[in-house]
């Protein structure tokens, strides 16, 4: 048996190296076909849609035996992509992963870019926030004990989610419905736009300003942990650290985690089972969410 996880976590190591050349938009998917990911946990829902306008679907995952009525701790998790690439079963190891320690996670779809532009995804983010308000019961979560996470421009939408909640209140979203927040490799502080992803995504807009997360941090944000590689040469590492000095300034719970040697997509590798030993990505959110989706009102 020992053998046959050496010869897997070889190709899947080999596998690795081939997407860092060619790295397709979904490079991440392989991390599903080749690798089993956490076991006691199952995809409780799947292409469930949360918005009759758009079709928008989203799939839970929960750990075995969750049941209706249960109040776990629940994770909303926006997949990575550029906001031009990238669907919701691509990033299942990341369910799984968030899934065995202990969250109903919601991982749902967001429209992209060319078919549309910003804030296009960010409405849509709102909108499957609305749906777990309105049905995560249904699905052993706690509508009160709610985080969100995600990876590139999924923590983008995630964090203007957080720090902008006039977004999930033009949804229909109760206020403080958000209690914590983990960004993974995010664009948070990204003007002037000079990428081609972001000039694509961003550069419509009349008012740049409104498409930063930072530019909404205040006395008032929930708790956050941001975390970046130091070698992300995608996403720059500045972006987490001006966020998580702004919010400091402001005296608000923040978190900051910078790895060595990790580039854009090895954060989010590391939540997987393969890669998990680069870096303590998962337990470090998993605690930081645990900590803070509690019973009790944060203190805020």
């Amino acid at each position: 048996m020992k053998t046959i996880l050496i010869v897997v976590a070889g190709l899947a190591l080999a596998l690795f190296a081939f997407t860092r050349l060619t790295p397709p938009p979904n490079q991440l998917d392989w991390l599903n076909t080749f690798w089993p990911g956490d076991g006691g946990v199952a995809r409780v829902a799947e292409g469930v849609v949360f918005d009759e306008k758009t079709g928008m679907k989203l799939d839970v995952w929960a750990p075995d035996g969750t049941k209706a009525g249960d109040g776990k701790p629940v994770l909303v998790f926006f997949y990575g992509g550029g906001w031009a690439h990238g669907q919701r079963g691509h990033y299942g190891f990341a369910a799984k992963a968030f899934a065995a320690k202990g969250f109903v996670v919601v991982m749902p779809d967001y429209r992209k870019v060319p078919d549309v532009r910003f804030p296009t995804f960010v409405e849509d983010g709102a909108n499957a926030l609305r749906w777990v308000q309105d049905n995560i019961a249904k699905h052993g979560g706690d509508p009160k004990r709610v985080g969100l996470s995600g990876h590139s421009a999924g923590a983008h939408i995630a964090m203007l989610l957080t720090l902008d909640p006039s977004w999930a209140a033009k949804a229909g979203v109760a206020p403080g419905f958000v209690r914590a927040t983990v960004g993974l490799s995010g664009p948070y502080d990204f003007l002037p736009f000079d990428s081609r992803r972001s000039i694509a995504a961003m550069n419509q807009w009349p008012r740049p300003i409104e498409t930063q997360p930072i530019a909404y941090a205040g006395k008032d944000s929930p708790p956050v942990m941001v975390v970046t590689g130091a070698s992300d040469d995608t996403v720059k590492p500045r972006n987490a650290i001006l966020l998580a000095q702004k919010l400091t300034q402001l005296g608000r719970i923040v978190e900051f985690r910078a790895h060595n040697d990790l580039g854009h997509e090895d954060i989010a590798m590391a939540l997987s089972k393969p890669f998990r030993g680069r870096a303590p990505v998962l337990d470090d959110a998993a605690s930081f969410l645990d900590l803070h989706l509690t019973k009790r009102a944060p203190s805020l």
